[in-house]
């Protein structure tokens, strides 16, 4: 659900259809905790974060929401861990279905192993 006219985050969550709400807001949540400093804004219609670049973001869709991590690629052993478990991966993101519930602890993995790379290149 791309949303040109939120302001912030809580507005994007908000205007969301009902059934994604609370996946999305879970999702805030993983990625905030993963990196409490991280700066949080709206880019391309959807929430995305940086840290020391950008780190990661989400999306809404009627069937599923989408999560993005900044990254080149997601790994072998994080797609396949994902896709194991039932959850559709692309090159550097991965869908949960509103039947699904949101792996927490991948995200808060992916995430921080992102805001390590982006600290590693801020610091070259």
């Amino acid at each position: 659900m791309t949303n040109y006219s939120a302001k912030d985050v809580e507005e994007y969550i908000a205007a969301a259809h009902e059934a994604s709400r609370s996946h999305l807001r879970e999702v805030r949540r993983a990625i905030r905790s993963a990196v409490p400093d991280a700066e949080e804004g709206l880019s391309w219609g959807k929430p995305y974060y940086r840290h020391h670049g950008m780190l990661a973001g989400f999306d809404a869709f009627k069937n599923h929401i989408s999560i993005e991590i900044w990254t080149d690629e997601l790994g072998a052993k994080d797609r396949e861990t994902l896709e194991r478990t039932g959850y559709k991966t692309g090159q550097r993101t991965f869908q949960v279905r509103y039947d699904q519930k949101v792996p927490i602890a991948v995200i808060e993995r992916l995430v921080k192993a992102q805001a390590a790379k982006n600290e590693t290149k801020a610091v070259k």
